[in-house]
């Protein structure tokens, strides 16, 4: 949904004034602009190349169907409700349900199963589990990537027997051991949570699981334009300006000043986020880029299905030591069939299916029907490429992320997010959280 009544082209040379710029029309800059709006700035842009709100919250609707780009679900107590808490009578309230295809052509539970991933091996599969687990703990304590962090964790049979390792090479698009520990700890703390002897005591014992204390919620059936388009209106009667589908070319300082180059615009603001992908920012700045943080490229496949699935969960994950795909989700069972077809996507890192579209689509029917799901009529609908899906951690790129943020932040620029911070974010309550960290560091203008 593009902004129609700020979309008009200005005369060249026309210079407009703000009280701060953000880069970016995502989560994280639109949770920006509103904990701007509250620290006193009252002339807000924000600006975005592409013409949606929502960053890559991307929708993309075929036919009866309408599909994510990734697997996204909310919950009703997400700070971002705080900011806009319009936004939620249009959630669809679900009861999503996780599973994994295991490498015994099984689908069990996601992400670690004490009953399908231990004691459905048996009791020599149980002694070796054991006797793995303590060897890593005793002689494989040195952690330097992420596959010793799970190895040290669940130990190498277990790590093989689960499924686990080869998911997280499908996960990164690399081996694991080239991936920096510093990503391993923030996207896999679950494994260190879940493998302490107090966690595994407590799942073998019987014991009522706690009830939820929030509701999960998917995006409108309509698409993600109606649901962030609430959100965009309410920033706007606060005097915020949004610009879509508008490049910046170059930012320029004078002094305290920025200067924006956009679209035959001269933009002028005194103070400047960004949640645009980092290399980006540094570019329009005048800056060295760092072209060696990488950052995943997904293929979203589009399918609808007649027939037996062969599994009764939303999300199913790929365990299995084969298969390019790492996930998929029933969007139908979120929204109920169309025409009488569940409908569903799947993510595939693009890498792996050597960037073809054709490949990935024909290595995942072939896979699933090896492991006997889908038997029925499966049609491909749509597919889409998703460039800077998520950043990548190797060869210490930690370190590399934080002097370009400093360059950033000598610049003048506040760059943040999943993509201006190169920060794994999985979920829109992280990009909250994240956005109001860090810009209320910053001590609020005074009022004139």
């Amino acid at each position: 949904m593009v902004d129609q009544a700020n979309s008009t082209i200005e005369p060249p040379g026309t210079t407009e004034n703000f009280d701060a710029v953000v880069l970016g029309a995502g989560i994280s800059g639109l949770v920006s602009a509103a904990v701007l709006n509250e620290q006193g700035y009252r002339h807000i842009l924000v600006i975005d190349e592409f013409e949606k709100y929502g960053g890559n919250h991307i929708d993309c609707t075929i036919g009866p169907y309408t599909f994510d780009i990734g697997s996204l679900i909310f919950q009703d107590d997400s700070p971002l409700l705080a900011h806009f808490p319009e936004m939620l009578p249009l959630y669809v309230p679900i009861d999503p349900t996780w599973g994994k295809l295991t490498p015994q052509g099984a689908v069990a539970g996601y992400p670690l199963s004490i009953r399908d991933d231990i004691l459905r091996s048996g009791l020599w599969g149980c002694v070796r589990i054991g006797f793995s687990l303590l060897y890593s703990r005793i002689f494989r304590s040195k952690i330097r990537n992420a596959r010793d962090f799970a190895r040290y964790w669940i130990g190498d049979y277990m790590l093989k027997r689960s499924g686990l390792e080869s998911y997280m090479t499908r996960f990164f698009g690399i081996a694991a051991e080239k991936v920096d520990l510093d990503f391993a700890e923030k996207r896999m703390l679950w494994i260190r949570e879940r493998s302490s002897v107090r966690a595994m005591l407590r799942h073998l014992r019987p014991h009522k699981a706690a009830a939820p204390t929030n509701r999960q919620l998917a995006r409108p059936r309509s698409g993600f334009d109606d649901l962030y388009a609430v959100a965009a209106e309410k920033l706007r009667g606060q005097g915020t300006v949004f610009r879509l589908g508008c490049e910046v070319s170059r930012i320029r300082k004078v002094g305290s000043t920025f200067h924006f180059d956009a679209a035959g615009r001269t933009l002028t603001a005194e103070r400047v986020v960004s949640t645009i992908p980092i290399n980006r920012a540094l570019d329009i700045c005048g800056l060295d880029t760092d072209e060696t943080l990488s950052s995943v490229t997904l293929i979203s496949l589009f399918f609808s299905f007649s027939g037996k699935t062969g599994f009764d969960c939303s999300v199913l994950y790929n365990f299995s030591h084969d298969g390019f795909w790492k996930r998929l989700t029933m969007y139908s069972v979120f929204y109920g069939k169309a025409e009488g077809r569940d409908y569903f996507g799947v993510e595939v890192i693009a890498s792996q299916a050597g960037n073809s579209l054709e490949i990935a689509e024909r290595d995942f029917r072939s896979h699933v029907a090896r492991n006997h799901l889908f038997d029925g009529d499966l049609k491909l609908e749509g597919a889409r490429f998703v460039p800077n899906a998520y950043p990548i951690y190797v060869n210490r790129a930690q370190e590399r992320v934080a002097l370009a943020l400093t360059r950033l932040r000598d610049f003048g620029v506040e760059s943040f997010g999943r993509q201006g911070g190169f920060d794994y974010q999985p979920t829109a309550r992280v990009s909250t959280q994240n956005a109001e960290a860090h810009l209320r560091r910053r001590p609020e203008p005074e009022t004139p």
